[in-house]
């Protein structure tokens, strides 16, 4: 069983805390984990883009001029496409980008992830994240002593002051630990868990 050093706000060293093997010593599995990331992607597209063909843009359907004697190519419509204000051929139109994975699966890449940043000593857990009051000036201090940038901060239930405090930070976000993702814990280079935000991680991602 991996066991991790805990720290308080203060980057002093106050114990260590065992973690579940299942959660943070797992496989690395990176199609896996490419294939949960993709999905995740997908799933957030609108699907939204679209124009409007011939029969849909507002305009006359009446020929703009005679078929013949003119000495011009013949027409049919104001609608047709190459008319200013006309149709679009072959245009985007709305569509759905959802796909789906299994819950076993998607909580195997996230143990994965995981268990990639411990080896990676990207992990800090602190014994306690909390702020007496709102200061963005404080909770930058608490992350420059760690020396952490672009860092993922999992707690079980974010204060007010915390979340007011780091929400102007660049490159930090805060998550509570049932909303753990494959994107969120890729894209930032650090996680900072809670002691109490733990247990709640590795029951979630529990076989």
């Amino acid at each position: 069983m991996p066991t991790i050093s805990m720290y308080n706000m203060q980057n002093e060293k106050v114990g260590e805390i065992s973690l579940d093997e299942a959660v943070f010593a797992a496989e690395v599995k990176e199609p896996l984990i490419h294939q949960a990331l993709k999905i995740q992607l997908a799933n957030r597209r609108a699907g939204t883009v679209s124009t409007k063909n011939r029969s849909e843009v507002a305009g006359s359907g009446k020929k703009p001029f005679k078929q013949k004697g003119t000495g011009g190519a013949r027409q049919g419509c104001k609608r047709a496409p190459q008319y200013p204000g006309g149709g679009i051929v072959f245009g985007p139109q709305p569509k759905t980008y959802q796909l789906s994975i299994t819950k076993k699966a998607r909580k195997a890449a996230l143990r994965s992830l995981l268990s990639l940043q411990l080896k990676r000593d990207r992990i800090t857990v602190l014994d306690n994240l909390e702020f007496s009051a709102i200061s963005t000036k404080e909770f930058a201090g608490f992350l420059k002593r760690f020396d952490l940038d672009r860092s993922l901060i999992i707690t079980e239930e974010p204060s007010t002051n915390l979340y007011l405090s780091s929400r102007n930070v660049p490159y930090v976000k805060l998550l509570k630990a049932d909303s753990l993702n494959v994107y969120d814990v890729l894209k930032y280079r650090n996680i900072i868990l809670t002691k109490g935000a733990v247990p709640l991680v590795e029951g979630a991602l529990q076989q």
